[in-house]
């Protein structure tokens, strides 16, 4: 677990919920990169966000735009092998030693890479979709779902070690990280 705050939200549009964690994201990627934070409690708050979000998303968010007819197949696929990867290169952080190496910046620096690719074709092609095609009622019930899962997996230390390592092991037999495993920086 981690002290710090990574937000208790409760209910809200689901669009707005998703993209705080957006910001939250961006947020905790600058402090790993500053070599004056406790950079160890950065990856694990990182990672604690990045699974319970990932999670939520794609147990409540993504059926249901894809149900609504809000986002396609291709889109909501895409968005699960783009959590793979930010789960991979997650792992790839908190596997390291210390955080005061050029192994850790160069991990750190892919998983920004990763991790912010995903969240500019997010807020493209599924959030924007969310907006326009699914009513404020639907998403008002979609965040109180989202929020709550969000939070029973950060409650449930959903971003140590062995956990991020048996997601990324499951998303690797599910064949959702064929690509990013061509990458020669895995």
């Amino acid at each position: 677990m981690t002290n710090i705050d990574l937000g208790r939200p409760v209910q809200g549009d689901v669009v707005d919920v998703i993209l705080d964690d957006h910001r939250r994201f961006e947020e905790l990627l600058r402090d790993l990169r500053d070599s004056s934070q406790d950079r160890d409690a950065v990856r694990r708050a990182f990672a604690t966000l990045h699974v319970a979000h990932a999670e939520a998303e794609e147990r409540h968010v993504y059926p249901q735009l894809r149900r609504k007819r809000a986002v396609g197949e291709h889109e909501a696929e895409h968005g699960e092998e783009e959590h793979a990867e930010g789960n991979a290169a997650l792992l790839a952080v908190l596997e390291l030693k210390g955080t005061d190496t050029d192994a850790f910046e160069d991990a750190v620096e892919e998983l920004a890479r990763v991790v912010n690719h995903h969240l500019t074709e997010e807020e493209l092609t599924i959030l924007n979709p969310a907006r326009d095609e699914v009513g404020p009622r639907v998403r008002a019930d979609l965040g109180e779902r989202f929020c709550a899962e969000r939070n029973r997996q950060i409650d449930n230390d959903c971003g140590a070690l062995a956990n991020v390592r048996r997601i990324v092991s499951a998303a690797r037999k599910d064949g959702l990280l064929d690509e990013y495993e061509g990458r020669d920086d895995d």
